[in-house]
């Protein structure tokens, strides 16, 4: 293994000194490179030479539109009730809250996942997206965005420019974000009780909180995890598993040193993995979210990528991407690790603290596919075993579906958002 290790070193040395214009390297079945530097660029993100992606001009107009619209604009445009909301942390970063309004009504917190933004429960369309449904469904829709995404990028003293804006993982989004948003919620509806529903990272923040400030856990009716993470050592994310192996100084040079802008490089050896010649359009292999997450074909509406690909990756630290890496790598559901010095300063122990997941005392509800790279049911299991209140767990009717199929999959609402909705009323308080 060192001598294949020796040789992805020398590679990227290679690609970082720009002495080779392509190379393609194979790790038994993986191929790690395919790298071509005579790319163009296509919303900013690097697409190959030979791939057929649909230019503007050959998109549809109106999903065209849509790729370019922010999250108030989406839901306006189709004609909701659309809020737009702002709060600051009690650390000083300035948050965007979307609101399909329906004042009166019982008001559910959606919370996206990695890489993510509120547009993804409604880039999808009133008939594809959960943020709609759960509006036509009669509840007070309200989406959060965590520090770092496009729509949180705003601190009272420092700005995007700065290193100290980008020092934090989502232990921070636990910590403050969360509950910030919560209480800002309930004081705007005059209510004491939420629904929440978080994808991926969305559950991460929330074991974090719980850990961090159990009392928020009287303010939950039930709290639904879709895609839920908290123990990686499952993981096969290729992008995952790279940041848990390979060595800081390299990480840094790849994805930058304190907000995650991936290099083309970066990218590159990534794109091969998830794409193959059947793949219909290549804005799928230059996209990080898809080479973090994988992708199911069957799932996917390809004819709605430029909308995904207009509002995603939507941000986040480099500090936060390597606390995901820290996860896979130690197995444990556990605080930042800082180094053995600065963590015995920190937290007065070599080792950073484990998270307290027996503080999860709300209802919890876990979703989980069979096909998830970030999210597999082995780790989902291990989650399980150590909360204390899984009303439901439920591993959805599809050996494909995948870590982006809980919210954007062509049949999410008959594998799952049906069974959801259920589960929600029937875990109602009459007490709120």
């Amino acid at each position: 293994m060192s001598a294949k290790l020796l040789i992805v070193a020398l590679s990227l040395c290679l690609l970082q000194s720009g002495i080779v214009e392509g190379i393609s390297l194979s790790l038994g079945d993986i191929t790690l490179f395919n790298v071509n530097f005579k790319t163009p660029t296509f919303l900013g993100r690097s697409v190959a030479v030979d791939s057929n992606v649909r230019l503007e001009n050959d998109v549809d107009p109106n999903i065209q539109e849509d790729s370019h619209l922010n999250t108030y604009n989406l839901i306006k445009k189709y004609g909701y009730p659309a809020e737009n909301h702002t709060l600051q942390t009690d650390d000083g970063y300035i948050l965007t809250l979307h609101r399909i309004a329906r004042p009166g009504a019982t008001p559910v917190l959606l919370v996206h996942g990695l890489l993510d933004s509120s547009a993804t429960w409604v880039m999808m369309g009133p008939n594809k997206g959960l943020g709609y449904l759960l509006y036509d469904q009669g509840y007070d829709v309200w989406m959060a965005n965590v520090r770092g995404n496009t729509y949180s990028r705003k601190h009272v003293k420092y700005s995007t420019h700065h290193a100290k804006f980008w020092d934090f993982t989502f232990h921070e989004m636990g910590k403050h974000d969360i509950p910030a948003t919560i209480d800002y919620i309930l004081n705007a509806t005059e209510v004491s009780q939420l629904h929440y529903i978080g994808h991926s990272q969305g559950t991460v923040v929330f074991w974090i909180m719980a850990s961090e400030k159990p009392e928020y856990m009287d303010k939950i009716i039930l709290m639904q995890g879709l895609a839920p993470v908290a123990f990686l050592k499952h993981c096969r994310s290729p992008v995952v598993n790279f940041l848990a192996e390979w060595h800081l100084s390299l990480v840094l040079k790849l994805i930058g040193v304190h907000e995650f802008l991936p290099k083309n490089e970066f990218i590159s050896m990534f794109n091969r993995i998830i794409c193959d010649e059947t793949t219909i359009t290549k804005e799928i292999c230059s996209n990080v979210i898809f080479l973090t997450t994988g992708f199911d074909k069957l799932q996917l509406n390809e004819t709605m990528l430029p909308v995904i690909v207009g509002h995603s990756p939507a941000g986040a630290s480099t500090k936060q991407m390597q606390h995901f890496g820290q996860l896979n790598r130690s197995g444990g559901f556990r605080q930042y690790d800082h180094g053995w010095l600065r963590n015995h300063w920190i937290y007065g122990t070599i080792e950073p603290p484990s998270y307290h997941l027996e503080n999860v005392r709300a209802k919890v509800a876990l979703y989980y596919g069979q096909n998830d790279w970030l999210a597999p049911p082995e780790d989902v299991e291990m989650l399980y075993r150590k909360l204390p209140n899984v009303v439901e767990k439920y591993l959805v009717d599809d050996k494909e579906f995948n870590h982006l199929d809980f919210i954007w999959g062509i049949d999410a609402r008959e594998l799952l958002w049906d069974r959801m909705l259920e589960i929600m009323r029937n875990n109602e308080n009459s007490v709120i």
